[in-house]
């Protein structure tokens, strides 16, 4: 300043030169250390990270957590070089409000810093095994709302020179209108707190939810939303507390259990159900799965009609028991599932009758599959029916299915309508 006082330089042209001298410098210092911090010190520690055996530190990097800290620097030397800078004006005013901007823009890094912090920290947790049953990530984005909300009331206190517990005071007056606008949040979180707790549903879940025509995996688990990827690719968005008003299904217990449930029905034409006639018996004895089965129920009868019926088990039909050929048809059912190889015989496994009906009488498979992917599951229940079907007539039985057009002769019809 004396050499440019010497040198016939007004003294308010001084102030302005020297002033941008300084502030040059601080554009140069910050642009230097924030190279040096970069390019050196944060990728330095990087590569000492990355070295080392333990994998969760790497999350730092991966988070940018080191990269985020390091703007801090400048942010800093700023803040230092603002009462150089303007020194020769001696305008501590504008020094003043100058310094809470970038006091305001570090606390904000701050708090950049803290969010990829809490993303480490979930993406540590999801390692764990238990972390599918209980996510946290509806928790860590509330921190991270409570951490913004605090930030912004700290910026606002350093700019407006406001005691932070007045700013406090202040919002409990307008707590409920900050009820309605953070209505969805609130209620997410609580939600969040009750899917983990009562492990109702995590991330690779398969759900079905008929209120939003869903049926698939579950990909997300968030404080506001859960995303469901559905089986045609799509994907639902759910809002998380609906999780908890609304019913859905969770298909884990399924795929825990091992096995995956067949329950379909074959209607048999009524008209074809009849008594066993000795050839029939004779026929039906050269099926495998029949011929023990057979042997023992006809002793059994024998017995029966003997001792109980006398005689008259052979005036009629109706007298004493005898064998039908829709009940060999259940027990050879039973017997060809049992043997199948795709299917839980330690599981919940019958052959049933169900209610008669217009339509026959149905007959219904309830078993279990081995295998849980959906198109081997769909592959061995088509399987399976396809053998009932053809086998049924091997017991002289029909399936009942109702008319078409081509099983009405329109010929012979018009004929006798003659």
């Amino acid at each position: 300043m004396e050499y440019l006082s010497s040198a016939g330089v007004a003294e308010l042209y001084i102030k302005y030169i020297l002033t941008a001298f300084w502030l040059v410098v601080t554009i140069l210092v910050c642009w230097l250390a924030n190279f040096v911090t970069k390019k050196y010190i944060t990728k330095a520690l990087e590569k000492v990270i990355r070295k080392t055996k333990s994998k969760y530190d790497d999350l730092l990097v991966d988070r940018f957590v080191l990269s985020r800290i390091s703007n801090l620097v400048p942010a800093i030397i700023i803040y230092v070089m603002l009462g150089i800078i303007f020194e020769p004006f001696g305008q501590t005013d504008i020094v003043m409000h100058l310094q809470k901007i970038v006091s305001s823009v570090i606390v904000f890094i701050i708090l950049w810093a803290f969010v990829a912090l809490l993303g480490v920290i979930n993406d540590i947790y999801n390692t764990f095994p238990y972390a599918k049953e209980r996510p946290i990530k509806g928790m860590i984005q509330i921190i991270q709302i409570a951490a913004s909300f605090l930030t912004g009331i700290v910026i606002i206190s350093i700019i407006f020179t406001i005691d932070i517990s007045k700013i406090l005071t202040g919002l409990g007056a307008t707590a409920a209108i900050l009820l309605l606008i953070f209505k969805d949040t609130i209620l997410g979180f609580v939600a969040s707190i009750q899917l983990s707790a009562n492990k109702m549903v995590s991330n690779g879940d398969w759900i079905t939810m008929p209120t939003y025509k869903t049926d698939g995996t579950v990909i997300d688990i968030s404080l506001n939303t859960v995303k469901v990827q559905n089986w045609d690719k799509t994907i639902t968005t759910i809002p998380t507390y609906k999780m908890v008003e609304d019913s859905f299904i969770n298909w884990k217990g399924m795929e825990q259990s091992g096995g995956r449930r067949i329950k379909r029905s074959i209607n048999i034409d009524m008209q074809t159900v009849k008594f066993c006639s000795a050839d029939m018996i004779e026929r039906f004895k050269k099926i495998r799965l029949l011929k023990d089965y057979i042997n023992q129920k006809e002793e059994e009868i024998v017995n029966h009609n003997t001792l109980v019926e006398g005689e008259s088990a052979s005036e009629s039909l109706a007298n004493g028991r005898r064998l039908t050929n829709l009940g060999l048809f259940r027990r050879y059912l039973e017997e060809y599932i049992r043997e199948h190889p795709m299917t839980l015989n330690n599981m919940t496994f019958m052959v049933r009758q169900l209610q008669s009906t217009e339509k026959g009488q149905p007959i219904e498979i309830y078993a279990f599959s081995k295998d849980q992917e959906w198109a081997n599951y769909e592959s061995i229940q088509a399987d399976i029916f396809d053998h009932i079907l053809a086998v049924v007539s091997e017991f002289d039985l029909k399936v009942y299915q109702l008319p078409s057009g081509a099983d009405i002769n329109l010929s012979n019809y018009g004929k006798s309508s003659l």
